[in-house]
């Protein structure tokens, strides 16, 4: 049994963790289970992509396909000329992808082209918002994958309304929260608020980066007037991702926001940098997917800067709540949110950091049952 894990970007990196983890234990007591990782390329610079690797223990990838940047069609284009070679060479059973990036879809088309079995970890999300790439490789990626492993009930009754045979579809919880959880104590230690003359449980933490949300001027100016006026209530930390801090610049709103008094805008974080953060804030304001499902573990409440989240369990639960990008609701939210007294929310079932070790039994148990776990496996 041949398996490759694919990562393409670094929301990706977080969830492979813990299943190269989960896989090297299993390979243990399956001799017969060989896998390998690999990385598309699709982000690529050291300081957002192998900083994640380093902080997270994932080995050096045994294959970089270095796609790099480019436009939606080129870029699919690359990775799956790029695969289609990879996979001829191999010759996997399996090709296992993560979320909903370009490499998603890309490597599943490929893989599936070839007669090679597809299994999409954390499947079944939906923001029913067709105007997000990733909406469209989400839906893709589900339709062609054979093994479907999903975050939450909802994503499996997301799959079941489009007619994918729940046979396909097994409930295993999130992966990316296996990585929280493994890593929660080591980021902590970091104290990382510190660096910026912050309590913890007194800042508030901001990522923006959806092109919906800063390539548009007149909504990326009023998210900025909003965060103007949250950072007078609460002093913020503003990690900035490269395409925001380019639009702010091309639009003439850098030299504003280095003059707010109670920011610290600063250079994109590693992934334990950014969880020592997040540990500790009062709130957190984000168009991130992943770190609303963070939230839900964390505590810090949520702010979605967002018209729609294909997370909704987080809704669910109470640890985050979906504002939208006008000011007045973004503020509201946050004074509304300053002024009640927090108590923990109930995370969503099977966020136990178990997620990436039921992956891999089904998959062994699919296919080499016998062999890994003798006739009595039940």
């Amino acid at each position: 049994m041949k398996i490759i894990v694919v990562a393409g970007a670094r929301p990706n990196f977080m969830k492979v963790a813990p299943l190269i983890e989960a896989l090297r234990a299993a390979q243990a007591r399956c001799p017969a289970l060989e896998y390998m990782l690999v990385h598309t390329g699709q982000h690529y610079d050291a300081q957002m992509s192998q900083a994640f690797f380093e902080d997270l223990g994932l080995p050096r990838p045994d294959v970089d396909l270095g796609v790099g940047s480019g436009g939606h069609a080129e870029q699919t284009g690359k990775i799956m000329v790029a695969f289609e070679g990879l996979l001829q060479r191999v010759e996997p059973d399996w090709v296992m992808v993560v979320g909903d990036v370009n490499s998603t879809m890309a490597c599943a088309i490929t893989a599936k082209k070839l007669g090679i079995k597809v299994a999409h970890v954390e499947a079944g999300l939906r923001s029913r918002d067709w105007s997000m790439p990733e909406e469209i490789n989400r839906v893709v990626t589900d339709v062609l994958c054979d093994l479907l492993f999903t975050t939450d009930p909802l994503a499996s009754a997301n799959l079941q309304a489009e007619g994918i045979d729940p046979g396909r579809i097994h409930f295993v919880g999130n992966v990316m929260i296996d990585t929280l959880l493994k890593h929660r104590e080591r980021a902590a230690a970091l104290r990382l608020w510190e660096r910026f003359g912050l309590q913890a449980g007194a800042y508030g933490i901001v990522t923006l980066h959806r092109p919906s949300n800063v390539d548009d001027r007149q909504v990326f100016e009023g998210i900025v007037a909003a965060l103007e006026v949250v950072q007078r209530q609460l002093p913020l930390v503003f990690p900035m991702h490269p395409r925001t801090r380019k639009m702010a610049e091309t639009f003439g709103m850098w030299a504003r926001m280095q003059d707010w008094p109670a920011a610290n805008l600063i250079e994109p974080l590693g992934y334990l940098q950014m969880l020592s953060l997040t540990s500790h804030a009062a709130l957190i304001l984000t168009d991130s997917g992943g770190l609303q499902e963070e939230a839900a573990i964390l505590g810090a409440p949520c702010i979605t800067l967002r018209e729609n989240t294909e997370r909704p369990i987080t809704v669910a639960v109470g640890a985050n709540q979906v504002v939208g990008s006008k000011p007045a609701a973004i503020i509201e939210a946050v004074q509304t949110r300053l002024s009640q007294s927090q108590t923990p929310c109930q995370p969503p079932e099977k966020w136990d950091g178990l997620a990436a070790r039921r992956i891999v039994e089904i998959l062994i148990r699919r296919d080499d049952r016998r062999q890994c776990y003798g006739d009595h496996s039940g």
